[in-house]
């Protein structure tokens, strides 16, 4: 049975104007984005404090002794590695290396530990929508410039940048992209993504910080941090 949506995500969805993403073929459409288009959120919480907690000096003062699960970045993220916080921001929070193969580039994001970072987390507020009967998971991470996951898909969801800019490439779930799931997102985009024809480009947006991207059930994405960046996701399923 496929999942019912909640009426305020439905009607906000439904009668939202997405951004006009050239090639998109949406340019002007009001139909549902429930599940069919990616939506980019302006204004709906005021997530401040948060953002003022998660600098850079505050997140080592409060977290830099604990230790954070990391995964590699390519699109399956076999590999978990444990590592103190502060370690991770001192020795790799730095520019990706596009001669890197995914599962050499260790990335965090996800796998949180919401008991020992729940004096931060508590202080967000994710956007007023959800699906009935579900409850709304958090993935929060922090990331290089240059640094990215490769095109991958899962259920709906948001995802708002709290420091940087994040760059997103999605197609729907019918049209599987062209790309190697070991290459990184920078790689894929200086190799492949230049070679690619208009008709077969993604849709594309930069989402800066304190925006949210809505991404709908099964859509393929990858993404790549501009900046040195921090973002959360609120997973709906």
């Amino acid at each position: 049975m496929a999942p019912r949506v909640h009426p305020l995500l439905l009607l906000l969805l439904c009668t939202l104007a997405a951004p006009a993403w050239p090639g998109s073929g949406s340019e002007g459409d009001g139909g549902c984005y429930a599940f069919s288009r990616p939506v980019i959120l302006q204004g709906l919480t005021d997530n401040s404090r948060f953002r003022a907690l998660c600098s850079r000096e505050r997140l080592l003062a409060s977290f830099g002794d604990s230790v954070v699960r990391l995964s590699t970045a390519n699109t399956y993220s076999y590999q978990k590695v444990d590592l103190v916080f502060q370690e991770y921001v001192e020795q790799l929070l730095h520019p990706q290396d596009p001669t890197s193969l995914g599962n050499d580039t260790l990335y965090f994001f996800g796998d949180n530990n919401f008991t020992e970072w729940a004096s931060l987390f508590r202080h967000y507020t994710s956007p007023p929508f959800g699906l009935l009967g579900t409850t709304p998971a958090y993935s929060f991470g922090i990331a290089g410039t240059g640094s990215g996951v490769p095109f991958h898909w899962h259920g709906p969801g948001f995802s708002e940048v709290i420091y940087g800019r994040k760059r997103w490439f999605l197609y729907p779930p019918e049209k599987t992209p062209e790309f190697h799931p070991n290459k990184t997102t920078l790689a894929w985009l200086q190799d492949t993504y230049p070679a690619l024809t208009p008709s077969a480009r993604p849709l594309e947006c930069t989402i800066q910080a304190g925006e949210v991207l809505y991404f709908p059930d099964r859509w393929w994405h990858a993404t790549l941090n501009l900046d040195t960046s921090v973002f959360i996701s609120t997973f709906l399923n």
